[in-house]
């Protein structure tokens, strides 16, 4: 894989290619990607789907929205402290094309903040339930009408594939959803491959799936644009990861292992003595004691330590990119940027007091249950409305329930799988406050 390829600036639609050193500097085509994401209705809808705590009101809990902008604040730090070496190992970029090193920054800061901008409501739980809804629940009757794939992507339902849907969507006077450079789409792709073949295998980028089958063309379309090395080749797709994604992937992981942590200790879910002594073991070699012992609240003392941490993780992730460039452009290099981190032994104590303090806490425990629940519901009322409207036989309480439903996510002629997915990409883009709205209305509780 080659730089000048991996970065460029080409969209949907276009018919003549976008040079770099024709750009505008003062708005910059990676530039307008992170703008068209902010002001997405997609995006905005973070703002009430938890990272964490589903349903929860306290003010210390990140939502999904606020995680997102730090990832992209990160990957922006990231994006440009790896461009400024790959701008000298590799002069031609900036000397024969016109790409700067604040280009990488851009990429990444883009792609980060759209990388949960398709995740369902309720935590990570939600994913799993509407997958689980289609495997185990009522919605396994549709099995016979659907291809191996399509009932794949319907029980593994995955928020990456679902994120890049939003982003690429063509619908009615809509082509190409945002239109992001393909650069950007590019390093948003963290697992580069359909649902089906599964692959039992170390190799990060098989963890999971990347695109649905209705975006499967649109996305192979990015990969050769990008140049990707195609890793299957005939009816079962896959890609290497495009570089940068290393990075988008990175800064979600310094955020989550250092944010969350925080969170836990801001809920009062881990005490804050036996928090800050594992902050401090991750900064030992920046920390200066002086300062921090000069601190006199907990939450003085808590963000010192979270600043430090980030900035000693950038620079760590950024080494291991460097050192890994080769292999990485080679589509050799199978791990995430922090597995090879110097601090590997701290990230993994840090999240294990997060697994076990926080993530498996009773609080999340039945707030996850409660959106299994209304989920599961959610889907068997609209599926079944969906469907029967398909095959011309509604009843009037499906006219009233699709009525529920926005107009972009009605499809009746376009096959069970369309409808289906459609369905299940409605449902994934409430926030938890609406699906719990809906929930009662379907339920006729007062509201």
């Amino acid at each position: 894989m080659n730089w000048d390829s991996l970065l460029s600036l080409k969209r949907h639609g276009d018919k003549n290619k976008r040079l770099r050193k024709e750009q505008d500097e003062t708005r910059l085509g990676f530039e307008v990607d992170f703008d068209r994401i902010i002001f997405s209705s997609a995006f905005r809808s973070l703002q009430d789907k938890t990272q964490v705590i589903p349903l929860s009101k306290t003010d210390f809990v990140h939502t999904r929205l606020t995680h997102s902008l730090e990832v992209s604040v990160v990957g922006r730090s990231l994006g440009r402290s790896v461009g400024k070496k790959v701008l000298e190992k590799h002069p031609y970029l900036s000397e024969v094309h016109g790409y700067r090193f604040n280009d990488f920054g851009a990429i990444v800061a883009a792609a980060a903040l759209s990388h949960d901008i398709g995740n369902p409501p309720f935590g990570h739980s939600g994913e799993k339930a509407i997958g689980e809804y289609f495997k185990s629940g009522r919605g396994v009757a549709y099995r016979d009408q659907l291809t191996d794939k399509e009932y794949q992507d319907l029980i593994d339902f995955e928020g990456n594939a679902n994120g890049f849907r939003i982003l690429t969507e063509t619908r009615q006077g809509i082509t190409g959803g945002l239109r992001l450079s393909y650069a950007t789409l590019g390093a948003f792709m963290k697992y580069p491959k359909e649902s089906l073949p599964k692959r039992s295998t170390s190799q990060i980028s098989d963890k999971k799936f990347g695109f649905f089958q209705s975006e499967k063309e649109l996305y192979i379309d990015v990969a050769r644009e990008l140049g990707l090395k195609q890793t299957r080749t005939g009816e079962d797709v896959s890609f290497a990861r495009h570089p940068l994604t290393f990075l988008v992937e990175a800064a979600d992981d310094i955020c989550y292992t250092i944010i969350d942590f925080e969170d836990g200790i801001n809920l009062g879910l881990i005490q804050e003595e036996f928090a800050l002594e594992y902050l401090i073991k991750l900064v030992k070699d920046s920390i200066n004691i002086k300062k921090y012992h000069e601190l006199s609240t907990k939450e003085d003392r808590l963000g010192y330590l979270r600043a430090l941490s980030i900035s000693t993780l950038i620079q760590d992730a950024t080494r291991v990119f460097l050192e890994n460039e080769t292999a990485i452009l080679n589509g050799d290099f199978h791990t995430s940027l922090l597995e090879k981190s110097s601090y590997k032994a701290q990230i993994e104590d840090i999240i294990n007091i997060s697994v076990k303090n926080i993530y498996q806490s009773d609080e999340v425990i039945q707030k996850e249950l409660a959106g299994y629940k209304i989920l599961n519901q959610l889907l068997d009322t609209f599926c079944d409305a969906v469907i029967r409207a398909t095959e011309n036989r509604s009843t009037n309480y499906d006219n009233l329930v699709i009525n529920l439903i926005p107009k972009k996510y009605i499809i009746f002629d376009q096959g069970i799988y369309r409808s289906l997915m459609a369905v299940a990409q409605f449902v994934a883009g409430l926030t938890d406050g609406n699906a719990l709205l809906i929930y009662n209305k379907i339920n006729a509780k007062v509201v």
